[in-house]
């Protein structure tokens, strides 16, 4: 219901266009707010004490805060007071195998602020193989955001003209690049074409990409399973194993350290992935693993549930695997050798993975994730007691800001931040639901999921977005934000060139030449 009346109000009247003027003004000043008692949690530690907000940004966090006159007072006694979760790894109003994921830049947002997220970071892709096309038509998508955002560019092929774009967008507040090593005869990129690709970013300072799966065996794979007469959603996970995107991220780490230049492998989604980003980091390589949140809490049966509706839900890329890959993936993330938590959060109604009835090979994949992650990484992290709440802030808000060149902007509750702020009730206990949630698709793969702490409050840019189960959100106030290139994983690599280039001295040798005998 809540997305009708905001819906309305985004056009049509003069007084809805007045209200909309306001909510604007609203959303550039803020509110001054103060969080009484709660305790601050940082990635760095923890302490009890009052947090100010003002025009949009912490002004002040200490003990004992007096309340300013007018000020908005919040009561967090008993309650985590934690940097808003930044979304690293999201797929909105995207266009994928024939069908328009049906979140909006709208009703995606407005379900990330409902789940504490305050920032996300999607990936625009090509318009016909033009990079610059795209990222208009994503900024036009767009227009309709309700909080702070950022984009990837996707790379789905190669000549001068691309190589000039990245550079022209990297100007224009994108830092980073995605390369598919999957999808062939769509958004595959070549061995050749990826190597061009990590040199480019190499030299604009923008942080490489890579959807890594053997595009090539996949094709094989899937014929030979639909071919063998299985063809509903399990046949998906079958033609797609481990080990292929084990292959695939072993072949990009390399390369990229080939290139000397960061790497970030999204949606680690097998042990086998995970054993190569280990390796890779052992050796002092700059490679970033990003599980999603359901390889942490899910496994593949669902897509041999004899439901079609709820096994279709399940079909994503990389798959969910066996339930002994998400043992192994919580451990990794715990153990800081996996670095984030995103979502790949790309969702379309049972209606539109219907058409892969018959034909696994054509289901849209995607499932949900923007409005559960925060809370799916508290059960399965921080409640089982893996991860400290401290933890929790590194990997979903803290890692994507400092990885992506944002903070201290984003990322820690600190002076001088943006006022995105969430307020985690851990005595709270839910049940995930699509009943509930603020998404349009009309199915959920974490349905029924039980959590024990919930964010009970959202602070977007110095304003309450989310409080008491009400979302106060308005089309059209979102921000585009900028990242710069060049971020920290750059730092150093020059040092590295040079010693990659002198490994026995100075180079080149001048070789000495016996004179020819007469």
């Amino acid at each position: 219901m809540w997305q009708q009346r905001c819906t309305r109000s985004a056009f049509g009247t003069v007084l809805s266009s007045v209200l909309f003027l306001l909510a604007l003004f609203c959303y550039v000043e803020g509110e001054q707010i103060v969080i009484k008692g709660g305790t601050v949690t940082n990635a760095d530690g923890q302490l009890v004490a009052d947090v100010l907000i003002e025009n949009g940004k912490i002004a002040k966090v200490q003990k004992d805060l007096k309340v300013p006159p007018g000020a908005r007072l919040l009561d967090a006694s008993g309650q985590y007071v934690m940097p808003g979760g930044i979304d690293p790894h999201t797929h909105l109003e995207m266009p994928f195998m024939g069908q328009v994921a049906c979140d909006d830049f709208f009703s995606g947002q407005a379900a990330a602020l409902a789940g504490g997220t305050t920032m996300h970071i999607d990936f625009a892709l090509p318009t016909k193989g033009d990079l610059m096309q795209g990222f208009h038509d994503y900024q036009k998508k767009a227009a309709k955001a309700c909080m702070d955002y950022g984009f990837h560019m996707a790379v789905t092929s190669w000549s001068a003209k691309v190589a000039a774009d990245m550079a022209t967008l990297v100007k224009k507040g994108i830092n980073s690049f995605k390369f598919f090593l999957a999808y062939k005869g769509a958004l595959m990129v070549t061995d050749e074409e990826f190597l061009q690709g990590l040199q480019k970013c190499r030299e604009i300072g923008a942080i490489a990409q890579v959807h890594a799966e053997n595009g090539e065996a996949v094709a094989v794979g899937q014929k030979r399973i639909f071919e063998a007469g299985i063809t509903g959603p399990e046949g998906h996970a079958l033609s797609r194993p481990s080990f292929l995107e084990g292959e695939a991220t072993s072949r990009a780490v390399r390369l990229a350290r080939f290139v000397n230049t960061p790497l970030y492998v999204v949606h680690t989604m097998s042990i086998d992935a995970v054993e190569e980003v280990a390796r890779a980091r052992a050796r002092g390589q700059r490679v970033i693993g990003e599980p999603v949140a359901s390889a942490l809490s899910l496994n593949e049966t669902a897509m041999w549930n004899p439901d079609f509706k709820i096994a279709a839900a399940a079909v994503m890329s990389p798959p969910i695997r066996a339930a002994s890959h998400r043992v192994k993936i919580k451990e990794a993330l715990a153990g800081g050798l996996l670095q984030l938590v995103a979502t790949d959060h790309a969702v379309f109604n049972s209606t539109q993975k219907a058409v892969g009835k018959g034909d696994f090979r054509v289901i849209p994949n995607g499932v949900n994730g923007i409005e559960e992650r925060l809370h799916v990484v508290w059960e399965e992290m921080v409640n089982s007691g893996l991860i400290t709440p401290s933890d929790f802030v590194r990997i979903t808000s803290t890692a994507a800001a400092q990885i992506f060149n944002l903070y201290p902007r984003k990322g820690v509750i600190a002076p001088g931040s943006d006022a995105d702020v969430i307020l985690l009730d851990p005595k709270v206990e839910h049940h995930i639901s699509a009943a509930t949630h603020h998404s349009r698709i009309d199915t959920n793969v974490y349905e029924g999921k039980r959590i024990m702490g919930k964010v009970v409050v959202t602070i977007s840019r110095g304003r309450i977005v989310w409080e008491n189960g009400n979302l106060n959100v308005t089309p059209g106030t979102g921000r585009f934000v900028e990242m710069l290139p060049m971020g920290p994983l750059f730092e150093g690599l020059d040092i590295l060139d040079q010693e990659a280039m002198h490994p026995l001295g100075t180079t080149p040798v001048h070789h000495t030449h016996a004179k020819d005998e007469l």
